[in-house]
């Protein structure tokens, strides 16, 4: 695992799974399914709760499904961009140390919140440099093995 594009890879198909479980999980749990099925051109609405029991199920597991591949995008996305800042700013580097992952979050966060003006990119630099700082903190600590 050298290479900073193998490692990207890994890191965006680990995070898609990861996020599509995630993404069923909260979808799941979500109280705001529809409860109307959209209607042909022109038609009103069906309220789902007239529909057939299997029926049901099918808009469900459908809204399940769109939510769920939503997240498992989002979550892989921010791994492969992560990872591959992170591989690169350590090799350009030559170090391991934490300045590498809250760079990366840094620069990750501002990318991602590119579109929302220069507050958003500073907010997402901060929150992403803390949230890699804190987890590489905690990775870092000796672990007791008893």
């Amino acid at each position: 695992m050298e290479s900073c594009f193998g490692k990207a890879a890994v890191s965006g198909v680990m995070g898609f799974g990861m996020g599509g479980l995630f993404g069923m999980f909260m979808a799941s749990m979500a109280y705001d399914t529809p409860f109307h099925t959209p209607g042909a051109a022109g038609a009103a609405p069906t309220p789902i709760s007239s529909l057939p029991w299997r029926q049901q199920l099918k808009v469900g597991f459908k809204d399940m499904g769109s939510r769920s591949y939503s997240t498992a995008k989002n979550f892989g996305l921010v791994g492969l961009m992560f990872s591959g800042i992170e591989c690169g700013i350590e090799g350009y580097r030559a170090k391991n140390d934490m300045f590498n992952g809250a760079a990366a979050g840094c620069l990750t966060g501002g990318i991602l919140a590119r579109g929302g003006g220069p507050a958003a990119v500073a907010g997402g630099c901060a929150a992403f440099a803390a949230f890699s700082t804190a987890i590489d903190a905690w990775m870092r600590q000796p672990k007791d093995d008893e």
